[in-house]
């Protein structure tokens, strides 16, 4: 045998440079239109037949299923898509991930692609260099056009040559002739081999190589396409792993959409196979045998999917019934897990940075809550209810260093990626203001354990100075939903900063006139010096908490700016 072991690494090197190539392409393209997608993807899923329209053009424009269905289930996980919209967009990306089948069959067998391939690299390289990230972004999306055909065509040129090697086909033929066994066969291969190669564009170029080459019937290379599209859910599977019920019904739902697929076309497999060769040959002619079963693949892998589509479009709501059934709701998810980010697999760069900015303005939302349980531990006089609330405040406290925690190492495993210069300052500024977060809980609990060391020595404070506390905490608490508004982006950006400045200046005042009538009314004996020292304890940490809110209010003002 001819076929030696370094002519298969030749072979897995050329998988590898038109997995590569794909990958590039996607991103960059991503990349370019980030934020259109997204807007694409948000408005247009109203009904059924928008959603699946929506997934048909993402998917036909990014080239890969795999990348819509985990962004689909990100979205899903953050709330911006109901599990009914997300089936919708699932099964378009079905019909779109065709789109690759056809540039192959087209392009890739009928023009040598890989020979305009280095041009192609020659006219990308300025782009590459550019300053501009767009046009960066369209450098690598070409850059990738172009990695992936050479990798097509040594793909082809480095797959074993059949003909000098008769018993490598002799092996592969003792599969072929089990009749309905080698569909099912052929199918779990397919399956097992999206599954590893993450890919079904991929699986789906070995596919029509094997056919072109002779080495399968167009049979089993249909049965081959089937298996893809099951292996192929495995991607959103994995990224859904460890994201909330609603993302983990999605991936599901992805998943029993294409077996419900298979289970009916395997039903009807030899009449559906040989409609579609007879299309092909009556109504394409498409010419030489290599060409022609190239064709009719490409046309089984779109039929099948446009039929799956057409027949599951009406069986929304059943689907979305058998995953609910399959994934119940947890009787309590746990209420401080990270909701919109996940600690699996990362989708786009650009939507990580939506998830990411979701999850801080969840996390501001939590240290407000933390500083509401601060004003009525001040006024709380049972033991009981006290020793509760305030365990409260410094459980939040651990919970709040956690999220710090996985919310800055999410951002940090997302500027790793491939992202653009403006997504790298935005991350920057979204570390800034989770760092300046947690500040605040920390000041919170140092609230918290003021008003427990006055209580532990029996001291308490003036009405006139829990007065002046309600005027400050009043304060802070104006300035912590000014904030949260800003993280959210529901204001006018000049407006929202200076409306902050001015809290901040007003809290700085106020701690300087407390701080001067403190000493005045020490003097005076209105109260004894231990008071005294909790109550500037208690005043001089609200100022400080103000300076932290001003900060994250920056941050996000940053943010806002590099987009």
């Amino acid at each position: 045998m001819q076929y030696s072991f370094y002519d298969f690494l030749k072979l897995i090197g050329s998988l590898g440079l038109f997995l590569y190539g794909m990958k590039i392409m996607s991103e960059g393209l991503q990349k370019a239109a980030g934020d259109r997608l997204r807007g694409i993807l948000t408005a247009m899923t109203t009904n059924r037949v928008t959603g699946v329209l929506t997934g048909c053009l993402i998917t036909a424009l990014i080239q890969s299923s795999s990348a819509t269905t985990v962004m689909v289930v990100s979205f899903v996980n953050a709330g911006l898509l109901t599990l009914t919209q997300s089936i919708s967009v699932i099964m378009g990306a079905n019909i779109g991930t065709t789109v690759t089948a056809w540039i192959i069959s087209v392009f890739g067998f009928k023009v040598d692609m890989a020979a305009f391939a280095l041009p192609l690299l020659a006219f990308a390289l300025p782009l590459i260099f550019s300053g501009k990230s767009t046009r960066k972004s369209i450098g690598e999306f070409i850059f990738g056009f172009a990695f992936l055909f050479m990798g097509l065509s040594m793909l082809k040129g480095n797959a074993p040559d059949l003909a000098k090697n008769p018993e490598m086909l002799a092996f592969v033929q003792n599969y072929t002739d089990m009749g309905f066994l080698s569909i099912l066969l052929f199918l779990l291969i397919g399956t097992v081999l999206t599954m590893i190669v993450q890919a079904s564009a991929a699986t789906m170029a070995i596919t029509l190589i094997m056919c072109a080459n002779g080495w399968i019937s167009y049979e089993l290379g249909a049965a081959l396409v089937l298996g893809e599209n099951i292996g192929t859910t495995i991607t959103a599977n994995l990224a859904a792993l460890t994201g909330n019920t609603q993302a983990k019904r999605a991936a599901l739902a992805h998943l029993v959409f294409n077996v419900f697929g298979v289970i009916w076309v395997l039903v009807i497999f030899y009449p559906f196979v040989n409609g579609i060769s007879w299309f092909v040959d009556t109504f394409m002619h498409p010419g030489s045998t290599d060409v022609a079963v190239s064709y009719k693949l490409s046309a089984f892998h779109t039929i099948f999917n446009i039929c799956n589509v057409s027949l599951m479009i009406w069986l929304v709501k059943l689907i979305e019934r058998t995953v609910r059934f399959l994934i119940p709701q947890k009787e309590e998810e746990e209420e401080y897990r990270l909701r919109f980010i996940t600690g699996g697999m990362l989708s786009t760069a650009e939507l990580s940075i939506l998830q990411a900015s979701k999850e801080i303005h969840l996390y501001a939302e939590r240290t407000y809550r933390m500083f509401t349980m601060v004003q009525d531990l001040l006024h709380t006089t049972k033991d009981d209810e006290f020793n509760k609330t305030y365990s409260r405040i410094e459980k939040y406290e651990n919970i709040s260093d956690n999220m710090e925690v996985e919310i800055a190492n999410y951002l940090n495993q997302v500027s790793e990626g491939r992202l653009s210069s403006e997504g790298k300052l935005q991350i920057r500024s979204m570390l800034r203001e989770v760092t300046e977060i947690e500040s605040i809980a920390d000041s919170c609990c140092n609230l918290a354990r003021t008003i427990n060391r006055k209580r532990e020595s029996n001291a308490d404070f003036t009405e006139k100075q829990y007065e002046h506390i309600h005027t400050m905490m009043q304060l802070v608490d104006d300035a912590l939903q000014q904030m949260i508004s800003v993280v959210n982006k529901a204001e006018n950006q000049s407006a929202a900063i200076n409306k902050s400045y001015n809290i901040e200046n007003e809290i700085n005042n106020y701690r300087n006139q407390l701080k001067n009538q403190n000493v005045l009314d020490v003097n005076n004996k209105e109260y004894n010096y231990q008071t005294g020292v909790y109550y500037m304890d208690f005043i001089a940490e609200c100022e400080k908490l103000g300076d932290y809110v001003v900060n994250v209010v920056e941050a996000s003002m940053d943010i806002r700016e590099k987009k």
